[in-house]
């Protein structure tokens, strides 16, 4: 975008839009009696809505903006369980190391309220989506996707060559009518995983009969609580290996992911819960490693097997019709569709071995 675009305040937005009636100061701060412009922009906050949300939107939204930092959009928490699972937290040098690794490749990657509603999110260069102007709604492409590209924007719109977009979105159906702003907003900032939220989007909420025990379908009635959806309607998606980061002989810090393949792996659930009871689940190789942050401690991960390498996935781009649907023999003794020992890179078998299928735990052909 150009300068002008970023910045520009228009009379349109003065009028028309409720925040244009609140002064430039009251959310940005500043001093707007000042004449010297130098001195009047002194203390001007860019994004007044991440720095302190409750102050800039409380005023008028004191419920969103009283829980929305503890969103995980706001505090990226699951990521940092995930490191102190795996790390040896009472080594302080190692914990500090992470922290500047963290800061310096993980932590851009959060939104606040202005870069859902206002703006692209900073990691994606920002920049106004329509002026000044606050929309209720993220713009799909410009704020979601945005962001979550590389893999669900490809799944969902049918990037990934050969395979087809989301049956969803051939409905025309956007991110918000699944992900809602309760999910959003959701104070379920300390959780391990997203799935593990209180609110999220779930398949039976807009398919009740799918997953009923009188579903007019006799083959849900089977596999229900037992198979994920995803299971049965989805198809392939991007698996990524052995992300390493460190900084270039100028002190920019960079990432690189030595593989990114496109498969399908059904494996034991690594999230049995109430609410997830499923015994087979897909999962999504994530570029984790043991030599993550090599570039800035050694061997920061004491307890790297604590977790599995393969995670918990909801890929997103179903379809009602998949090689999986075409018979129960497409997935019942079919070794190739299951995560099995062969699968699994040989410094993440132990990672991995509560949720590796056995070749007995394979449902056989019918």
């Amino acid at each position: 975008m150009e300068p002008y675009e970023k910045v520009y305040v228009d009379v349109d937005f003065l009028d028309e839009d409720p925040h244009g009636e609140i002064g430039c100061t009251t959310c940005h701060g500043g001093d707007a009696t000042d004449p010297n412009w130098e001195t009047a922009h002194a203390h001007v906050v860019r994004d007044p809505s991440y720095a302190k949300p409750q102050e800039a939107c409380g005023s008028c939204h004191d419920s969103i903006a009283t829980v929305a930092p503890k969103s995980l959009h706001y505090t990226l928490e699951p990521y940092w369980k995930v490191l102190h699972t795996r790390m040896d937290t009472s080594n302080h040098v190692t914990m500090q190391k992470v922290s500047e690794a963290f800061g310096n490749h993980c932590a851009s990657c959060h939104s606040s309220c202005g870069q859902c509603h206002i703006s692209r999110p900073e990691t994606v260069e920002g920049g106004f989506v329509d002026g000044h102007f606050f929309h209720k709604r993220p713009d799909m492409e410009t704020n979601c996707t945005a962001c979550h590209g590389s893999r669900i924007q490809k799944e969902f719109m049918g990037k990934n060559k050969g395979l087809p977009p989301d049956v969803h979105y051939l409905k025309r159906l956007n991110c918000n009518r699944c992900h809602s702003a309760d999910e959003m907003h959701s104070a379920d900032g300390q959780v391990l995983s997203r799935y593990q939220a209180d609110k999220h989007a779930r398949c039976e909420t807009c398919h009740p009969d799918a997953v009923s025990e009188n579903s007019k379908l006799e083959i849900h009635q089977i596999h229900a609580q037992k198979v994920e959806c995803q299971v049965c309607h989805s198809v392939a998606y991007k698996n990524c290996y052995g992300c390493h980061v460190g900084k270039d002989s100028k002190g920019l810090a960079y990432y690189q992911v030595d593989s990114t393949l496109m498969g399908f792996k059904i494996a034991k659930n690594p999230l049995k819960s109430k609410a997830r009871p499923y015994d087979f689940v897909l999962v999504r190789h994530v570029p984790t490693n043991r030599h993550l942050f090599d570039y800035y401690v050694k061997d920061a991960f004491a307890h790297f097997d604590s977790l599995p390498t393969f995670k918990y996935a909801t890929p997103h781009n179903i379809q009602l019709h998949t090689p999986q649907t075409a018979s129960c023999n497409a997935c019942h003794g079919n070794k190739k569709l299951f995560l099995m020992k062969g699968d699994v890179p040989a410094s993440e078998q132990k990672a991995n071995a509560k949720i590796i299928v056995r070749e007995e735990d394979i449902p056989p052909k019918q």
